[in-house]
Order: C-alpha cells, then structure tokens, then sequence
C-alpha cells in the first residue's frame, strides 16, 4: 500500500512538503486550519540555492511569470545615502550557482505552489481543520483534528507527521515540549508599493540595502517590477496587544525613527500610500539555532520551516530554509530501504546544521546592520575595501541543504 504522510499547516512550507511527499511517491493528506488557502506579508528574497529546487521540482516557468530577477544588490548609508558596496545578480549569479536571483511576493510563492499540488492525484488538501492533538506508536501516527464546518472532532492516521505550522506550531509544542519564542527587540515595517504610483526617482528595479544605527531599510522588486516591497526594521518594544494595535500610526512611528537619516530615503518612506494596507507592523521573534537532529525529528514525526527553525530575516532565507527541508525531506522519504523513523532521522541530520548556521548568521547579521561607534565605522569600511567578497554568501548559494558537504 501507498504510505501516507500527514502535513500540519498551509503555508508556503506545507505546501513545498505536500510537493516533495507526492514527489517521492507519498500519499498526502494536508491540514491547514483557515477556510481557504491565503497568505499574508509582503516580498521574499529566494537565493539561487532556491531557485534550485524549485527548478528541480518543473517550477521555473511559473516563477518566470511572477518573479522579479534583479540585477543588482547595493548596500548604501542610511545616514549619508552613498553607497557603500555593491554585487551583481542576474547573469553573474546564474553563471557562479547555476540559478538565479529572485524576489517574489510571498502570496505569488504561495499561489505557485499551490497550483503545483492542486492537480496531483496524491494530494489531498483539507482547509478548516485545527490540529488539536497528535499521537504515535511503532506503526503510526494519529491526528485529532477539529472540523470548522460543523466542529466535529476527528481522527486520521498515517505514516508519518509534518509539523508545518509556523512560528508557534503546535506540533512542535508537543514534540518538544512548550518553549516560547525569543523576542527580537526589533520591529519590521513592510508595505507593498505599485512602482507607477512612485516618483521616478524614487523607483528601482534592484535591492537595497540601507543600513543606519539601530535600524535599517530595505526594498526590492516584485512581479517583474511592478512593485516595490519596502521593509524597515527598527529597535523597539512591541505592542502589547498587536491585534487591537493602530497600523494608521505605523507611519508617523517610522518617520520619527527615520528622522536622522539622509533625503532620499526618507522620501521613499513618505511615498508609501496610506490608503489602503500602508504600513504593517510585524515585531519580529525567533527561536535560538538547532542543537540537534532531535530537534527536527522524534520517531514518526517531523518538523519543517519556521516550526523547527524560525530566524531573523537578516539573511533573506526563511522561505528558503523552508523549501530546502522539503527538497531534503523529499530524498529521505524516497528511501524506501529505510524504516520511517530512519527516513525521517536522515532528514533531520542533513539538516539541523544548515539551518543552525543561517539562523546564526542571520542574527549575527542583524548586530552588523544595526551597528553604531567603532563597529559602524568598521563595517562600512570593509563594505567600501572588499565590496561583492563580502556580499557574495558562497557557502549558502551553491548549497541546498542535500548534504553534509553543503554546510
């Protein structure tokens, strides 16, 4: 009989799950709690280790279509607006790691992956079901879920569990315990602009980086440049009850936060309309690095994405991480020499130190952005003397996370 793997969650990383389990010849059966598939934020930054697998897995035509491919990542001064180095993307990326650079809306990545699942005969898609509970023994794993519909509970089993549920994943509450996340101490602004309802000068079809004390910038094409994605991430506390919280005030906060830092930035700023969605604030939180396999993996479950391993969006690899598990998850369970728990093992150990690594650069890269003093001088004259060698991420671009070799 066809083994079936079970998916907690309907995110970006459930989905590329859902693909690499159907991939490797799984039956999929995914859970996600809303009524419908959606997705919320703004742009994602995929690196070409990637691009890669979304390549491997027949997606490049449809990431033509949605994608932006920069040509170029500048890292300039917030304070002075100069630039302090700058790295070619496009061919010069593709040339080096064999892919290219993108930049993409999260709800577009989202969208193309669900397009890929929809029509696979293997994949069943169930929107409306909480996840309350889940249990294993030798043979399988059972879920408890809740039906919205009519809030009946029921039971399924399967052969293994994805825990793919996000930030404050319940899968992982129970694998591993309850562990709150660690807050940032940062705050990130995002807005989605049309370009046409830019000035001219104030549009741009490449990514940049503006770092300033405490705070930096950083905005990007999406859908071939129709849009631009602007983030800024600043120090601060968070609102205590972010639901209830104001965003029309989002603005005035980030402008007040801006207010040392040179013309054309603070410009960009202002030229968000806010009509509409404006500024969203999101306070940022993540989880310390991986210590272990055990921390992917127990027995006939797993975690994948920001469930095993959320990170600071320092080095623009959240989703990224999130679909090298699946590209990882997807050998593992093609293995079928191998019992469950060894598939599932073997997943975990290719790649709890990938992703401990980009999660500590990640931070590292936050202290680096933010710098002040000595350390703000020290940065920006290294920017400014090696240029590209210290933008270009080589041990993160040619990998994809399929082996030890990779870390």
């Amino acid at each position: 009989m066809q083994q079936q793997i079970l998916i907690a969650g309907g995110g970006i990383g459930a989905l590329a799950a859902a693909l690499a389990g159907a991939r490797a010849g799984w039956e999929v059966r995914l859970y996600e709690r809303a009524p419908a598939f959606s997705e919320v934020g703004a742009g994602v930054q995929l690196g070409p280790n990637v691009v890669r697998r979304l390549q491997a897995w027949g997606l490049q035509g449809a990431l033509q279509a949605v994608a932006a491919f920069p040509q170029r990542l500048a890292v300039r001064s917030a304070r002075t607006g100069s630039e302090l180095a700058a790295m070619r993307l496009g061919a010069s990326v593709i040339e080096r790691y064999g892919a290219a650079y993108a930049t993409i809306h999260r709800a577009d990545l989202h969208a193309l992956l669900l397009a890929a699942v929809q029509p696979l005969p293997s994949v069943h898609l169930n929107v409306g079901h909480t996840v309350q509970h889940h249990a294993q023994d030798e043979r399988a794993v059972t879920l408890r879920l809740q039906r919205h519909g009519d809030g009946r509970t029921v039971e399924v089993e399967g052969d293994a569990l994805i825990g793919a549920d996000g930030l404050r994943s319940g899968t992982r509450a129970q694998l591993l315990g309850q562990a709150a996340t660690r807050a940032s101490g940062h705050l990130a602004y995002r807005a989605v602009v049309r370009q046409d309802a830019l000035p001219a000068a104030l549009r741009s079809h490449q990514v940049t980086a503006w770092l300033g004390p405490r705070l930096h910038v950083v905005h990007y094409p999406l859908r071939g440049g129709e849009l631009l994605n602007v983030v800024a991430i600043r120090h601060g506390q968070a609102p205590a009850d972010l639901d209830g919280w104001d965003h029309g005030a989002n603005a005035a906060e980030l402008e007040a936060a801006l207010a040392r830092t040179c013309a054309p930035l603070q410009d960009l700023v202002r030229a968000v309309p806010q009509a509409g969605s404006g500024w969203r604030l999101w306070p940022l939180a993540d989880r310390p690095p991986v210590a272990g396999p055990h921390e992917m993996a127990r027995g006939l479950v797993a975690l994948l994405g920001d469930a095993a391993h959320p990170m600071r969006p320092y080095l623009a690899q959240g989703a990224g991480m999130a679909i090298e598990d699946a590209a990882e998850l997807q050998r593992a369970l093609a293995m079928d020499d191998l019992e469950v728990p060894l598939r599932l093992r073997r997943y975990a150990l290719n790649r709890w130190q990938r992703n401990a690594r980009v999660q500590e650069r990640s931070r590292r890269n936050g202290v680096i952005f933010h710098a002040r003093g000595p350390l703000r001088w020290g940065r920006d004259a290294s920017l400014r003397l090696l240029g590209e060698r210290i933008l270009d991420v080589p041990w993160l671009y040619r990998g994809d996370g399929s082996s030890a070799s990779s870390l």
